[in-house]
């Protein structure tokens, strides 16, 4: 499997990347150190299993039933909590809008990148769109923060994350963003 210069290898413990263990059970072999390694054995175990899952699903000409489809198609529909629509920046494709939850997930994950940081509770609305199609929304953040991280490090740690992901990945620009320490905890 070919891979491409900007991708980051997953390191197992042991300093062994994960690509190169999927190889060589990919082709049937092993070395020494491999076989000896119990982070590269457990790996090998869980990418062998996920093979044969893969497989058995590859292998099912089962389909589910129309009726499971629409339950599951209503279920979704009817999920209250996705909150509005709010625009996205325009494309050559036309408007496109993203829920008001997805955005707060990806907020919600920005700030648990920080060490030390467990985001609680994120909540965004639009403040303005500007002609450009430029986005701007306000966001208020729940946060819990590991004692020895320190309540101000964290804060503005989470600040800059936050900023830089609703920018970077969903294309907003953050007007405002509140962030309130709810807890402090031991790690």
């Amino acid at each position: 499997m070919a891979m491409t210069p900007e991708h980051e290898p997953y390191l197992l413990p042991c300093g062994r990347e994960l690509e190169q263990v999927w190889q060589n059970l990919e082709t049937g072999r092993t070395d020494e150190h491999e076989v000896s390694c119990r982070h590269c054995t457990t790996a090998r175990e869980s990418l062998g299993a996920l093979r044969t899952a893969t497989t058995e699903l590859l292998a099912d000409q089962e389909r589910p039933s129309s009726a499971l489809t629409e339950r599951i198609m209503s279920a979704v529909r009817a999920e209250v909590r996705r909150g509005d629509l709010l625009p996205l920046p325009p494309t050559e494709l036309g408007p496109v809008e993203i829920s008001e939850q997805a955005v707060a997930v990806v907020l919600r994950y920005a700030a648990d990148e920080v060490t030390g940081v467990r985001a609680r509770r994120c909540r965004v609305r639009v403040t303005e769109e500007n002609r450009e199609g430029v986005v701007f929304v306000a966001a208020e953040l729940t946060i819990a923060v590991a004692h020895a991280t320190g309540v101000e490090a964290a804060a503005e740690a989470v600040r800059e994350r936050v900023r830089a992901a609703c920018a970077n990945r969903i294309g907003f620009e953050l007007s405002r963003l509140d962030v309130h320490i709810a807890d402090i905890y031991d790690v």
